[in-house]
């Protein structure tokens, strides 16, 4: 495929690029009510200035936009990265687990009939998850199903190990799970069938860390849930209750427990055993995998390294093959953003801090990791710092905006892309005042981008994956009005919202070279529109372009 005329064509310059500069806002929805909008609240008047002078699509970001089961589903930043790098639209984690539990294929795999064999006779069947129907890591109603599943199939003991949500729902929402699945085992148990949860704590804790930030927190969760280390107690509600009593924290900030009987753990992780992580989403599911896989893991002390049959609900990095067994295959993306602007020889830059680096790189190139190009393609991480997000809402948005402005500075690249992390991690925090901060401090970063873009003669796209500052407080359905605490307070809200997100086109130099195509867009639709501005004409197969270009 050739280029076709391209808007930066014949434009005088010295012989550097003129770039397309992607700013991803995570977590930064767009919502009119202004309660709980910290986006609103926060004296931003870059975006201000953006939104009133320049174009903006609002683009879905949510449910079937983005690959999942229904519009009741919010987004976040896989999907969302997946879907804006691909141009695509692909059925993601939790319609194809879904799929495959309600057509029986997960039950006909080879994985899953190697796991009831190891331990049908002695061993225990363990699964270690987060504990919710929020949809976005895991599913409690796909847990249900593969306990149901493997008595049926005469595993004779069974043991939970949940981490507690407070995050993709309602932060203080887990025993609105907890006593209906203590019920639901109830339920189950006879006596040829045992099944209890045997640990649990929340998932900000122990267990479910994500891009090696903090392997402390996986073992935590390592020593709670194999080791079977740690405070006692006689069940999980009585664990949440007394640790909300004691620390007033939130369910995603519980420590870590332990149930036991008679003084001793009822479930620790033996050989012989087979163990299912049954998180759909890979990002914070890697490192324990690696725990329970790597013969010669080094990044703790594992005290001991039981011999068991490990699976993941999916594979969670398909390159390195993590974890070498899963129930469910992932959607298998072609065709993105990344590597078609490769084959076309573009040069392309990614950048983020720690927290978001995996997904401006390996969830943009749809699951890959790795380059297309050594030549052509520049990736550069920063590191995150290590302390909780409300304590520095800026995180590293300054610093990523210093390597922007010098990659944009060298002339190289045709195509910059980059993810300020600040309105999501910190809005998860529930903490208003904080994220308000966090929005300023990028507001301020991207005005200096801008201007750089300026300096260049380039073209800035300002979007989001999803939102998340948009709507700090929970909302009553019925009234639109924030929910209170006993104490009167607005109830804080951290997780994802249903919001579209902006889709801000900067551009001071070749709006006449180029019209909108007015429409309802989603994120997939980013892909295609950027490479038109780049002069290429999109493939069929991508989602359509939101602009073309003048004749």
């Amino acid at each position: 495929m050739m280029k076709s005329k391209g808007i930066f064509e014949g434009q005088e310059n010295s012989g550097a690029k003129r770039p397309i500069v992607t700013i991803i806002m995570d977590g930064v929805g767009f919502s009119d009510n202004a309660e709980g909008n910290a986006v609103k609240a926060a004296s931003t008047p870059t975006l201000d200035m953006l939104v009133k002078n320049y174009k903006c699509f609002l683009l879905k970001a949510h449910g079937t936009a983005v690959g999942l089961p229904s519009d009741e589903d919010m987004g976040n930043s896989e999907v969302g990265h997946n879907a804006l790098g691909a141009g695509q639209i692909y059925a993601q984690g939790a319609k194809l687990v879904t799929s495959a539990i309600e057509s029986g294929k997960i039950f006909n795999t080879s994985v899953w009939k190697e796991l009831i064999s190891n331990c049908r006779e002695n061993g225990v069947f363990h699964f270690i998850g987060l504990f919710s129907d929020g949809n976005v890591h895991s599913h409690i109603d796909h847990l249900k199903a593969l306990i149901v599943r493997a008595k049926q199939e005469g595993v004779k003991k069974v043991r939970i190990h949940i981490l507690l949500d407070g995050r993709d729902v309602g932060e203080t929402s887990a025993l609105e799970y907890v006593e209906p699945f203590e019920a639901f085992l109830s339920g189950l148990n006879d006596a040829g069938f045992d099944a209890k949860i045997a640990s649990g704590g929340g998932r900000m804790v122990i267990t479910m860390d994500r891009y090696e930030a903090n392997w402390g927190m996986v073992e935590k969760g390592w020593r709670t849930h194999v080791l079977g280390e740690g405070r006692q107690f006689a069940s999980a509600k009585e664990a949440i209750e007394t640790y909300r009593a004691e620390t007033g924290k939130i369910d995603q900030d519980l420590p870590a427990f332990v149930i036991a009987e008679n003084g001793k753990p009822v479930g620790t992780i033996n050989d012989g055993d087979s163990v299912v992580f049954f998180n759909f989403r890979g990002d914070r599911a890697i490192e324990i995998s690696k725990a329970f896989e790597q013969k010669d893991f080094d990044k703790f002390d594992r005290v001991r390294w039981p011999k068991v049959v490990y699976a993941g609900m999916l594979e969670y990095d398909g390159d390195t093959h993590i974890p070498a067994k899963y129930l469910v295959s992932p959607p298998e993306i072609t065709g993105t953003m990344g590597e078609f602007l490769v084959k076309h020889g573009y040069y392309q830059c990614a950048i983020s801090e720690t927290q978001k680096y995996g997904h401006v790189t390996y969830f943009w190139n749809g699951n890959r990791s790795g380059k297309f190009s050594e030549e052509l393609e520049e990736y550069i991480e920063i590191p995150s710092d290590i302390v909780p997000f409300e304590q520095r809402p800026w995180m590293q948005c300054a610093l990523i905006a210093d390597k922007v402005i010098e990659k944009i500075e060298s002339g190289k690249f045709d195509f910059i892309r980059l993810n300020f992390p600040n309105g999501d991690m910190v809005g998860h925090t529930g903490n208003f005042f904080a994220t308000k901060i966090a929005m300023e401090a990028l507001d301020l970063c991207i005005k200096r981008i801008l201007e750089a873009v300026d300096k260049a003669k380039g073209i800035a796209i300002i979007t989001a994956d999803h939102g998340n500052a948009d709507e700090m407080y929970e909302v009553n359905k019925k009234t639109g009005k924030p929910t209170l605490d006993a104490n009167g307070n607005p109830k804080p809200k951290t997780s994802h919202t249903l919001n579209p997100v902006p889709c801000i086109f900067y551009d001071n130099y070749y709006s006449d070279k180029y019209e909108f195509i007015d429409g309802n867009y989603g994120l997939a639709n980013f892909a295609a529109t950027a490479v038109t501005l780049m002069g290429l004409n999109p493939p069929d197969f991508w989602e359509k372009s939101m602009v073309r270009l003048k004749q």
